[in-house]
């Protein structure tokens, strides 16, 4: 099984001096920066998504601007990575993913992001997603605060596999 590492939406906007600073961010950040190393450990491809809106006086990720981009130390981690630009909360929807994914011969995504209720949650439960074997990575996800960040991984637990990468 060709598993790809899917790190959704980890972006300045979401950090603290960000437009919407989230909670627990920069351990999030680190767990994911982990993961990356050991997905690299294996020969396992990393592919970042990177939300953009669609007009420039959205409340974030709008084009152009620092907020935008994704965060540096998960840029120099990933390296070569390709990056999917997303408009919707769906990583498949309207983008190029699942040819990216086609070209790894992926068949298995293990899934890290921000937001956990929102985009990291309609990426693994999009129909697109349904021939891939998913996981979420509990510890390389979060959201607006802990209670929130519990609920989601707990409704995404009926749908998906929700694991600690370890």
């Amino acid at each position: 099984m060709a598993t790809t590492l899917l790190v959704i939406d980890m972006q300045n906007d979401y950090f603290p001096g960000g437009a919407f600073p989230l909670w627990n961010p920069e351990a999030t950040l680190e767990a994911t920066l982990a993961a990356i190393g050991r997905a690299r450990s294996r020969g396992e491809p990393v592919v970042l998504v990177r939300h953009e809106a669609a007009t420039a006086d959205g409340p974030l990720f709008r084009p152009g601007t620092q907020g935008a981009g994704i965060h540096p130390r998960l840029l120099a981690a990933a390296g070569d990575a390709p990056v999917v630009v997303k408009r919707h909360a769906d990583s498949f929807h309207r983008t190029d993913l699942a040819r990216v994914l086609a070209g790894f011969g992926t068949t298995g995504l293990r899934i890290a992001g921000m937001m956990t209720q929102n985009c990291v949650a309609f990426t693994a439960i999009s129909r697109d997603a349904a021939p891939y074997e998913v996981s979420v990575l509990s510890n390389c996800t979060t959201t607006v605060d802990r209670n929130i960040q519990q609920f989601a991984l707990h409704a995404l637990s009926t749908r998906v596999a929700v694991v600690a990468d370890a």
